[in-house]
């Protein structure tokens, strides 16, 4: 006889630099106990050393980092009830390899204007601000439309605590109606 097991869950908060993803994640993480994957910390050795000396990620630096996510995203929805990865995800493409096979998996859009995000940014304490950057990521930005159902929005114009607050009801939310 065998017995019923709910399918697991993978959430890849995503949005712009500056919009919170790192933070909201940690903190809904530690929340519902989940694991927590920063997606930063699977770019292979040659993507740290460009990025390091300046030069911007095209897409095809890119790629191998984003197949090492989504190899990440099956192994960990095998073995964890819910899981948690952060990745800016911010052309539709990305998103499409990222969920390729990954059927438990939906993004959790972490959505916010450019003066929001500028201001937040400016206002970090230790943290070096290139508004180059942050209109570089906005031009980058493909937003999530209908065609892409399995991406919740978050507004973050509001408290720290009330976006983890919203992204953790988004989550429970998902589940209960087996939608993740």
């Amino acid at each position: 006889m065998s017995t019923y097991l709910p399918p697991h869950h993978v959430f890849i908060l995503m949005g712009v630099s500056g919009s919170g993803k790192s933070v909201v994640a940690s903190d809904v993480s530690h929340q519902l106990s989940t694991a927590f994957l920063d997606g930063d910390f699977l770019h292979p050795r040659a993507n740290i050393m460009k990025m390091a000396d300046g030069h911007p990620l095209n897409d095809e630096d890119r790629q191998p980092w984003l197949q090492a996510l989504n190899d990440a995203a099956f192994a960990m929805q095998r073995t964890q009830p819910i899981s948690i990865i952060v990745c800016s995800a911010l052309k539709k493409q990305y998103r499409d390899i990222l969920r390729q096979g990954n059927h438990n998996l939906k993004f959790i859009y972490m959505k916010g204007d450019f003066d929001t995000i500028e201001a937040r940014l400016r206002a970090r304490k230790g943290h070096f601000f290139k508004p180059q950057m942050l209109v570089t990521q906005f031009a980058t930005l493909e937003e999530p439309g209908a065609d892409e159902p399995d991406v919740l929005t978050i507004d973050i114009d509001q408290t720290v605590e009330d976006v983890v607050a919203d992204t953790v009801a988004a989550i429970k939310d998902a589940i209960a109606k087996g939608q993740a």
